[in-house]
């Protein structure tokens, strides 16, 4: 018997978004240091990169976390109370969310997030297909700010699933008020299981964000193209290159772009100066401690229920609860 809160066609809430991809560039290529935001490197091809990095060798996070989660799903999914929704901050593929599906089979709806409407269509139709008893129900939205909730997710009790470290793509920060904003959006009683990648070798860590293929590096310069193609820039990707190193002290990998030369870049009629050696500050991705992790959760209200790594410590998967 299906769900009583099943339907035959997907919703999908439109995205507020707070500021325009152009407007995010020319705030960040005018500023000094110059950035760009991580959240843009995702449109078609940026996001087939990204899947292709997640399989590459020096690229641990995808399958520590992977492991983590087909060993330990029967232990996650006992802390998702039943009959519940569990809402996906920031869907990406299916592979992870399958593992928790599949062990949680009195879930009655998922809601996956995401900027891109259309993706989230793509994604949900394999879903409903192999899910028959769940509903779907994407939600177009910045996952980064508050959102609303559809009624019909509302209704349910609600956990929350935030996979492949990224929240380490936040500013320490940042990263506490989106664990605020999880909290309000999820409300009393909420899990959040979310995926936090560790503090480990140098080595390991600069290995994995430079691989030998370069595709880490075909990644972070797809952010210039996307200009190029869709803000009318000049780009010369020749004259860019990247550049990821762990930074010791605030435990970070930072990626970057740099110029090449002197450089004048125009954008929609606006121009942009480069020195040579001036770099673009495109990704931080932190790594943290077990302590230092629920130490951050905690002031965004959440308590640290358990925790889980993978058989080399590479990599861990959190369950939080809300503080009463």
């Amino acid at each position: 018997m299906k769900s009583a809160l099943a339907k035959t066609l997907i919703q999908v809430i439109k995205p507020r978004q707070t500021t325009s991809f152009a407007e995010d560039v020319v705030k960040g290529l005018s500023a000094h240091p110059k950035w760009l935001s991580a959240k843009h490197f995702y449109d078609a091809e940026g996001s087939r990169l990204f899947e292709r990095i997640t399989t590459l060798p020096e690229y641990y996070p995808t399958r520590s976390e992977t492991s983590i989660l087909r060993d330990r799903a029967p232990d996650i999914a006992s802390l998702i109370p039943e009959r519940s929704a569990l809402v996906e901050f920031g869907s990406g593929s299916t592979a992870k969310i399958r593992l928790l599906l599949e062990a949680a089979p009195k879930l009655v709806a998922y809601a996956p997030v995401d900027i891109s409407a259309e993706y989230l269509e793509e994604q949900a139709a394999g879903l409903r297909r192999d899910f028959p008893r769940l509903n779907v129900i994407p939600i177009g939205a910045d996952f980064t700010e508050y959102f609303e909730l559809p009624a019909k997710i509302l209704s349910c009790s609600r956990a929350g699933f935030f996979p492949g470290s990224t929240i380490g793509n936040f500013e320490p920060l940042a990263a506490v008020k989106f664990l605020r904003n999880a909290a309000r959006i999820l409300g009393r009683g909420a899990v959040m299981i979310i995926g936090v990648d560790l503090v480990k070798d140098k080595k390991v860590l600069n290995a994995a964000y430079n691989d030998s293929e370069g595709v880490t590096a075909a990644f972070n310069l797809n952010l210039l193209t996307r200009i190029n193609r869709e803000l009318g820039g000049d780009f010369d990707l020749d004259q860019f290159e990247h550049r990821a190193f762990f930074e010791t002290k605030r435990q970070r990998i930072e990626m970057h772009l740099v110029s090449r030369k002197p450089q004048k870049v125009m954008i929609g009629g606006r121009a942009f100066e480069f020195e040579r050696g001036e770099t673009i500050h495109t990704e931080n991705s932190y790594k943290y401690t077990r302590q230092g992790f629920a130490d951050l959760a905690r002031q965004a209200g959440w308590n640290e229920r358990s925790f889980w790594t993978d058989r080399d410590g590479k990599f861990s998967v959190r369950a939080l609860v809300l503080k009463n």
